[in-house]
């Protein structure tokens, strides 16, 4: 019985740990939850990136449906949806920046290098607003309604594929409300 027992245990112990990793990494990671949909975004007060003397509110969101994108230096995909960031600005499409655990000069070289996208830009150095959002890493968009409510989080690169397919249908919704 007890050389059952040495055998059975560690057997079990592996199933079990087979079985977790099966469900967490099956799992796909643009789809994570996040508990701040269709709540209110956190109240905040940020420094803009742009003028550090500057704190930025809610209240300074502009009352109507933008994308809050979450982005910084040191992040690959960032660089790699920049360029369609840009388009998507100069189409019209308001874009909020939450500049994500950066330095603040290294940030402002980025946009003067890249073009800058965002119609404000929030600087959130230690990632405490990013926390209160529910920011798993960067980059994440969310799409905000008119009354700061957030509507929809997708995490990982903009691009066109992904604003056709499920940011463009959801944001324009918003836009006709």
């Amino acid at each position: 019985m007890k050389s059952r027992l040495v055998f059975l245990t560690p057997l079990m112990l592996a199933v079990g740990l087979g079985l977790i990793l099966y469900t967490a990494l099956g799992k796909d990671p643009s789809k994570l939850e996040t508990a701040r949909l269709n709540d209110p975004l956190p109240t905040f007060s940020l420094q803009s990136l742009e003028y550090p003397s500057k704190l930025l509110t809610n209240a300074d969101l502009g009352g109507k449906p933008s994308l809050l994108n979450v982005w910084a230096t040191w992040c690959p995909a960032c660089k790699s949806e920049h360029g369609y960031l840009m388009a998507l600005a100069q189409q019209g499409v308001p874009i909020i920046g939450l500049n994500y655990k950066d330095d603040r000069a290294k940030a402002l070289q980025w946009l003067d290098r890249l073009g800058d996208p965002y119609s404000l830009n929030l600087f959130d150095p230690r990632g405490k607003f990013g926390f209160d959002l529910g920011v798993y890493g960067a980059p994440e968009t969310y799409i905000i309604d008119q009354n700061g409510v957030v509507r929809y989080r997708h995490v990982g690169e903009v691009n066109h594929r992904v604003w056709e397919a499920q940011l463009a249908p959801r944001f324009n919704a918003l836009l006709k409300e």
